[in-house]
C-alpha cells in the first residue's frame, strides 16, 4: 500500500479529524478515572525504604531452606544400594542361564574363571575378555623397553573381538569376527580371474601352460 501524501489539502482535512477524535477520547479516559489515577499516585503505605537487592535476598533466604532439604535427600540416596528390579522377576535365573556368555559359545569358564558363577548370581557379565600374561608384565615391567604406553601399543594390535566379548561402539559391527565367515579364501573348485590377472600384470600376457594345450587324438600320435 503506497504512503499517504500529506501535502494534499483532502489528506490533511483527514488527518486533522483523526487527530482531534483521539483527542477527545483521551481526555474523556482520563476525566472518567481521575479518582483512580489519584489513588494510584498517591503512597497510602508506610515507606519501608527496600532495594531490589533486599528482595531478591529474601526469597533466596526462603528457598536455601528447600535446597538443604534437597541436598539431605539426596545424599542419602546416593548412599543407598540400587535396586535391580530383575531380581524380583520370576524365572530370571534360568533367562539369564540362556543367554550368559558359555551359553552363547563366546567363552569358556576355563579361558575365563569369572565365567563360572551360579545361575542365581545375576551380577552382569564381564565386559572384557581376560589379558594374556605375557601382554600384562610388559605393563609392571620398566621403562622404556616396557611400561603402559607399551603395553597399549600391544594391545593396540589385537582385534577387539579378541579383546571383548560383544562389540562396544558402532564401528566394530563392521568386520566383526569376520574371520567366521564361510565367504574368506578361494573356493577349491571355483573360478579364477586368469584373463584379468594376466593383462594386470607386470610382465604382460603369457603363454599358457602345458597342461592347458588339448590332448592328442589317435590317429595324431600315429602321425608322430
Amino acid at each position: 500500500m503506497p504512503l499517504l501524501d500529506i501535502n494534499k489539502p483532502e489528506i490533511i482535512l483527514v488527518l486533522n479529524e483523526a487527530y482531534d477524535k483521539e483527542k477527545r477520547l483521551r481526555s474523556y479516559w482520563v476525566t472518567k478515572n481521575t479518582e483512580k489515577l489519584q489513588k494510584a499516585a498517591t503512597l497510602t503505605r508506610e515507606p519501608t525504604n527496600y532495594y531490589e537487592e533486599d528482595v531478591m535476598k529474601h526469597a533466596m533466604i526462603a528457598g536455601l531452606a528447600t535446597i538443604t532439604r534437597d541436598h539431605k535427600v539426596a545424599t542419602r540416596n546416593r548412599r543407598k544400594v540400587p535396586l535391580r528390579d530383575a531380581k524380583s522377576m520370576p524365572g530370571i535365573e534360568s533367562i539369564r542361564h540362556e543367554h550368559s556368555i558359555i551359553n552363547l559359545g563366546l567363552g569358556t569358564a576355563k579361558e575365563d574363571p569369572r565365567l563360572a558363577r551360579p545361575d542365581t548370581d545375576l551380577s552382569p557379565d564381564p565386559v572384557m575378555r581376560p589379558v594374556d600374561a605375557k601382554t600384562r608384565k610388559i605393563f609392571f615391567k620398566p621403562k622404556p623397553h616396557f611400561g603402559r604406553e607399551k603395553y597399549l601399543h600391544a594391545r593396540a594390535k589385537i582385534l577387539p573381538e579378541n579383546k571383548y566379548y560383544h562389540p562396544e561402539c558402532m564401528s566394530w559391527d563392521y568386520g566383526w569376527r569376520f574371520s567366521d565367515s564361510k565367504m574368506l579364501g578361494r573356493a577349491m573348485h571355483g573360478r579364477h580371474l586368469l584373463l584379468q590377472k594376466t593383462l594386470q600384470s607386470r610382465v604382460g600376457p603369457t603363454p599358457d601352460p602345458d597342461y592347458y594345450k588339448s590332448p592328442m587324438h589317435g590317429y595324431e600320435k600315429c602321425a608322430q
